[in-house]
């Protein structure tokens, strides 16, 4: 036994689980590559600032879950706990706005890490994958973005997820719901955490998951009710756009979710076989958050979806991905003069494209067949010394048991072409 283990709230990705991850990961980032989303990387923290401002200093990301460290040189840094203020960030510290016709499009996978207590679904250490449109403030991009994560989610082969679609407003018409909403909230019986997070930004309050406080606010009043023409008509289109391409929606006058860039449309993705922790992924508009961090104006919309809640989602449901095989040939040498010839041999497959291993640390033939059955490999190549003698390989069938010589010279087409 190690004497260390990984740390609570955090996982390892070992084979062969690790290949499902594998495979979610690329299958949420296609639709965005083929939609001119560009990738991005940025480092696993930035400034402690970034996040306050940009997050919202009253989140409980930002209050209690920010994993933080002081430099030797004094500089304040965290772990980043999601992905857009550091994409954005690192756009406009590129110029990247300046450096073409907007908008920006951006995709990005990574780590993320928040303080939270551990249970399923929700983790210290959590992976995502990202987009983002920056600069452009139009209802056909908002809709885009939805519609490829929808796609995203149904090339996996999920099917009960929903999408959950509100709007939040603007700057014009959200401080006179934020009013209404704070003389509502000011009358119920809150806690002195909640009592202060309704004086610095209410509508956090209706994202509040206790039982006890989402009963007083069954009567709360609705942003819809308050929403000014120029965000109905713009909340409408997208709506209007999600219909026309067959993408079913619900609309949820509470969602908010859990970050202060939020402005007009903001969706998120729930999965029902999940339990509370129900949101696989969500997004949405965040017109003012380049203001925030310094920028210059430059509304902006984007999602993140979680690799971890899709591969339980997908478990949920009873889906089962077709993953690679890890691989298709493994080579089984007898003798020495056999392990230099199928080494060079093995090398040749994986120039081809083959996925091939290799008996290694000089095995009997009963051992190494076994780890060619571990491997899951189709075919084994088996040679020794009078093999050689012939210029040929023993190509066996792992399936069928069915095993042929091979002329050597012709191995590699050979195995391409029963693979094929």
């Amino acid at each position: 036994m190690s004497t260390f283990k990984a740390p609570r709230g955090t996982y390892d990705l070992i084979p062969p689980n690790s290949a499902k991850y594998l495979a979610v990961r690329e299958a949420l980032a296609a639709p965005l590559k083929r939609s001119g989303y560009g990738y991005i990387e940025t480092p696993g923290f930035e400034n402690v600032e970034l996040f306050a401002r940009g997050v919202g200093e009253s989140t409980d990301i930002v209050t209690k879950e920010m994993y933080t460290l002081t430099t030797k040189g004094g500089d304040e840094l965290a772990l980043r706990p999601e992905g857009t203020a550091s994409v954005l960030r690192a756009a406009l510290e590129a110029n990247l706005h300046k450096a073409g016709s907007l908008p920006v499009k951006l995709w990005y996978s990574g780590s993320y890490y928040r303080y939270e207590r551990p249970q399923k679904g929700r983790y210290r250490h959590f992976s995502q994958v990202g987009a983002e449109a920056i600069g452009a403030e139009d209802p056909a991009l908002d809709a885009e973005l939805i519609i490829l994560a929808h796609d995203a989610y149904r090339s996996l082969g999920l099917r009960n997820f929903r999408i959950l679609l509100n709007s939040l407003g603007d700057a014009t018409c959200r401080p006179v719901y934020r009013s209404a909403l704070q003389d509502f909230l000011r009358g119920l019986d809150l806690d002195e955490d909640t009592r202060r997070r309704v004086e610095i930004n209410p509508l956090r309050v209706l994202d509040d998951k206790r039982e006890a406080v989402r009963r007083q606010l069954a009567d709360a009043p609705l942003l819809r009710d308050y929403l000014c023409e120029e965000c109905k008509a713009y909340h409408a289109e997208v709506r209007d756009l999600l219909t026309a391409r067959g993408v079913a929606f619900e609309d949820d006058e509470k969602l908010v979710r859990g970050l202060d860039y939020y402005t007009r449309t903001t969706f998120e993705f729930v999965h029902d076989g999940l339990g509370s922790q129900s949101a696989v992924g969500g997004g949405g508009r965040y017109d003012g958050l380049s203001e925030m961090i310094g920028g210059p104006a430059l509304p902006s919309v984007g999602w993140a979806l979680g690799v971890d809640r899709t591969v339980l989602a997908l478990e949920a449901e009873g889906v089962e991905l077709e993953l690679p095989d890890a691989v298709s040939v493994f080579a089984v040498p007898l003798g020495e003069e056999a392990r230099k010839v199928l080494f060079g041999l093995v090398g040749e497959l994986r120039k081809a494209g083959v996925a091939t291993d290799f008996s290694y640390g000089g095995k009997g033939l009963k051992a190494a067949m076994k780890a060619a059955n571990r491997s899951g490999a189709r075919y084994a190549i088996v040679a020794g010394e009078r093999d050689l003698a012939e210029n040929a390989v023993q190509l066996k069938d792992m399936e069928s048991g069915e095993q042929a010589p091979v002329p050597l010279a012709e191995a590699v087409e050979a195995i391409r072409a029963r693979l094929a």
